[in-house]
């Protein structure tokens, strides 16, 4: 694929097998960011998991420190007092059996979906479609709750979810290229300190293959993995 003359000048600053600490990695990440729009920054993680196996799929949720720097929206499956609720914290969208109809007539136009436990039922009935998608309301991530206010305040405030794709990939978005260099490297130190208490007790070999970090349109950057799991201990 040919590249554009912005991204052969970006490139070029970083060696292809080299790996850098964090905070060199944010500045390389920055200094290659030449869109006109704010760019979003990824940390992309290579892991030794065999996801086929359950024991070995990793899924949870991250509270970043410096939050995205995206604008959220966050729909709420609710009803009586908890809409009411959910509506005072922020929610874009809340409601019932009006939404499962929406999303089953092809309307996912959401960035976070949060259910009450009285409604899975009928949210449960989504599962194919916000499956994929990494949707699906899940007790574990914290989104089947009745203490709608909390969560949807997390996850407007920086709460992202994770979850390994099916070659063992996890990519999470850790903020922006306005976001300052230390903003960006603490925001991916908790995410790795994250992955790490994640790792499966089944997972065996190398955990940690291979970690980049990159902009929306910028060349990714190795990272020496083991130098900054010396910083998370």
């Amino acid at each position: 694929m040919k590249r554009g003359k912005n991204y052969r000048n970006a490139a070029e600053k970083v060696e292809p097998m080299k790996q850098y600490d964090l905070p060199t990695a944010m500045k390389l990440v920055k200094e290659g960011a030449a869109s006109k729009f704010d760019e979003s920054v990824e940390l992309a993680a290579r892991l030794g998991v065999d996801p086929r196996h359950s024991d070995q799929q990793m899924r949870g949720t991250i509270s970043l420190p410096h939050g995205t720097g995206k604008k959220v929206r966050v729909l709420v499956f609710a009803k009586g007092e908890k809409v009411t609720e959910a509506e005072a914290a922020g929610a874009d969208y809340v409601g019932g059996e009006e939404y499962v109809k929406k999303i089953q007539e092809g309307w996912t136009d959401v960035d976070a979906i949060i259910s009450t436990p009285d409604m899975m039922r009928e949210v449960g009935k989504l599962g194919r479609i916000l499956g994929p998608r990494g949707l699906m309301p899940n007790p574990k991530s914290g989104t089947v709750t009745f203490d709608v206010a909390k969560a949807v305040n997390e996850v407007k405030a920086g709460r992202i979810q994770y979850r390994t794709d099916k070659t063992g990939n996890i990519h999470v978005p850790v903020g922006r290229v306005s976001f300052s260099e230390d903003q960006l490297t603490e925001n991916a130190r908790i995410v790795l300190g994250e992955l790490l208490r994640a790792k499966p007790p089944a997972a065996k070999g190398t955990f940690w293959r291979s970690v980049t970090v990159s902009s929306t349109m910028g060349p990714g950057v190795r990272l020496d993995i083991q130098g900054e799991l010396l910083q998370i201990k």
